[in-house]
């Protein structure tokens, strides 16, 4: 049934999308290094790997220079154009495709890099590969300003990889253990709201029993319950 969704919904996101699209594909032509798209190898269900798709919005050679494959507030690999495109989250739409080729949900864990899914525990890794990754999904909901918890490029893959990682991967093993049709339709929901009301502690709100942060990050995710 979660197929049968994830077809009818991306369709019907594409068709309605699809002149917002077409408008982003020509700027991107027109502006920048001339590229539309950006294609990396992810790990997905089973960790299997597959080709995710983005519009592109930082240097070509972006993940061998700086922060690598973290990106940071301000980061100067990102294009002008690509500052807006990843605000909105504009840059994660060309994933619908993703998600018609059976790679990936509408809901899930967020598809990593085989380098950033290496820094969850093999309990989390073991938990997260039972599942297609997601467009959104709680981990992404709860950390949807990251660029800006990681502002500091010095300590950024440390706090990444010490903090961020391993509740990033409570959440999301969280979302394994809970998924069905209310968390589905719910988390499709929420990500539309904090679209709009980024500030909004909706999540916390509508799934009681998630993980409370550890205390470092309560503050800069805005928790509350």
């Amino acid at each position: 049934m979660e197929r049968f969704f994830d077809i009818f919904l991306s369709s019907i996101a594409i068709f309605i999308l699809s002149p917002l699209l077409f408008f982003v594909i020509l700027i991107l032509k027109l502006s920048g290094e001339g590229e539309i798209f950006f294609l990396q190898e992810r790990i997905g269900k089973g960790n299997k790997t597959f080709k995710l798709y983005k519009f592109a919005t930082m240097l070509k050679n972006s993940p061998n220079i700086g922060t690598g494959t973290i990106t940071i507030k301000d980061d100067p690999r990102v294009l002008p154009i690509g500052k807006i495109l990843r605000k909105t989250k504009i840059n994660e739409l060309p994933q619908l495709l993703n998600i018609l080729f059976g790679e990936m949900s509408i809901v899930g864990p967020r598809p990593l890099t085989a380098e950033t899914f290496s820094a969850y525990s093999q309990e989390i890794q073991e938990a997260v590969s039972l599942v297609k990754p997601g467009l959104s999904g709680i981990g992404s909901i709860i950390f949807r300003d990251e660029e800006n918890i990681i502002s500091d490029a010095s300590v950024s893959s440390s706090y990444y990889k010490n903090i961020i990682s391993p509740y990033k991967g409570v959440l999301e093993k969280w979302f394994v253990l809970n998924k069905g049709k209310y968390v589905y339709f719910m988390t499709i929901f929420i990500t539309m709201w904090v679209i709009f009301l980024p500030n909004s502690k909706i999540a916390w709100k509508v799934f009681g029993n998630l993980p409370s942060p550890p205390d470092e990050l309560k503050k800069v995710l805005n928790y509350s319950k």
